[in-house]
């Protein structure tokens, strides 16, 4: 069985390699050549997916990376998994209308599309249907099937993996559900088909907004705590001792990635304007996510003055920039904003961080990679460290040793007295 896999990112190369270790024979996808020469090359630019299995799958010859719609020979199953990014507040589908727009015009009849990509609910239906029977002349339901599967990829992870973390599908009817759930069947354990694909779509932005709107209370009840000279993370720890009703989530500088800065907001605007009513907890949620680094800059700044320091002219050692720990992903980071936040006030920022490249941040700041005796050093020169990605690579504990003054936004340095947390 021919497999399209349309987008080699976070999500589509996983699947990729899945399914070829599954016995497909898989196309791979991408509109970046840089990233399909890369492929082709045997190299890797997801850190999940080691460059050794790329080079297996293709010596195996069932899998091969392009970037030139020509070279695709066809397909049997084609699964899109391209960004969907918000543009002025606005979902842009842009990629994912190219992308049905080039698998339409492939599509043959019995054929299985599968869109991955995170969207409001009913996008499969009321979007790429219609450009796959445009382009096709086929009818979804008739001539081939179409679903819905959300990813759950989870960067860094080393538990709970594609191939071991059950699998949610839908599809626009009963014989599209059960093709979806013949395909990934065939490399993950445990397939959950639900009744739609809304239900499907609705899945995925469900669990971000879970995780969202929790993360957000804990992040405003940690502002709260510090000024009411209470531990928050002790709390936490203490609440999560209860065995039912309770799970934990620790405050932190900001959310990142693409689940949470922006798929809730997927589902608020789909809401609004398919009913005309907001999405309260939402826009609650993203308007205390989206200032917690402002909320870190004036803590850092407070903590300097606490000390009789001057914001202005102080360096300060930022450890992580990436949205996750042992990561390179790097979207939507906090960081970023703090970053801005400092040098606008006149700080020294040096940067810190093993994995994700620095030419992705404004010029005018040091660097340091993942050395952890450079790091010492610099921790032991700076006015200030402030802990942002709890990456593996950093010894938080010789840091901390080093350091004047540490703020923790992240739970994992070791408790000192000179160790402030968020």
């Amino acid at each position: 069985m021919n497999v399209l896999l349309v987008g080699q990112g976070y999500v589509g190369l996983p699947v990729s390699m899945a399914a070829v270790s599954a016995g497909f024979h898989v196309t791979g996808f991408d509109t970046d050549p840089a990233k399909t020469d890369l492929l082709t090359g045997g190299g890797s630019h997801v850190e999940d997916i080691p460059s050794a299995t790329v080079r297996a799958a293709l010596d195996s010859g069932r899998y091969r990376a392009v970037s030139n719609p020509a070279e695709v020979d066809g397909f049997d199953v084609a699964v899109i998994t391209v960004p969907t990014p918000l543009t002025d507040g606005a979902p842009d589908l842009g990629a994912v209308e190219a992308a049905a727009a080039m698998v339409g015009g492939m599509l043959k009849t019995g054929g299985l599309v599968v869109l991955e990509s995170t969207t409001w609910p009913g996008t499969t239906t009321e979007v790429v249907g219609p450009i796959l029977e445009a382009r096709s002349g086929l009818r979804a339901g008739i001539d081939f099937h179409l679903g819905y599967s959300p990813e759950r990829i989870d960067p860094g992870n080393r538990t709970w993996r594609l191939e071991n973390t059950p699998k949610v599908v839908g599809g626009i009817d009963q014989r599209s559900t059960d093709a979806v759930a013949a395909f990934y069947g065939a490399f993950v354990e445990t397939v959950v088909p639900v009744g739609s694909t809304e239900v499907a779509e609705l899945t995925k932005l469900l669990e971000n907004t879970f995780r969202h709107v929790n993360i957000a209370l804990v992040n405003e009840l940690a502002m709260f705590a510090h000024d009411l000279d209470i531990d928050i993370g002790d709390a936490v720890t203490a609440a999560a001792t209860k065995p039912f009703g309770f799970m934990s989530f620790r405050p932190g500088p900001g959310v990142g990635g693409h689940c949470l800065p922006i798929d809730p907001t997927y589902l608020s605007w789909r809401v609004r304007r398919r009913l005309g009513t907001s999405f309260r907890f939402v826009e609650l949620a993203n308007d205390v996510n989206d200032h917690m680094p402002d909320y870190v800059v004036r803590r850092i700044q407070s903590g300097l003055n606490d000390r009789e320091l001057p914001v202005r002219g102080r360096n300060v050692l930022l450890c992580g920039l990436a949205y996750k720990a042992d990561t390179s992903d790097a979207r939507e980071t906090p960081t970023r904003a703090i970053v801005a936040g400092l040098l606008s006030l006149g700080a020294q920022v040096t940067l810190a961080d093993p994995h994700v490249p620095f030419e992705q941040f404004p010029d005018g700041v040091a660097t340091i990679d993942g050395d952890a005796a450079a790091l010492t050093d610099a921790a032991s020169a700076a006015d200030a460290v402030v802990v942002l990605v709890p990456h593996s690579d950093f010894r938080l504990g010789d840091v901390v040793a080093a350091a004047p003054w540490v703020l923790d936004c992240t739970s994992a340095a070791p408790n000192a007295a000179n160790v402030e947390r968020l």
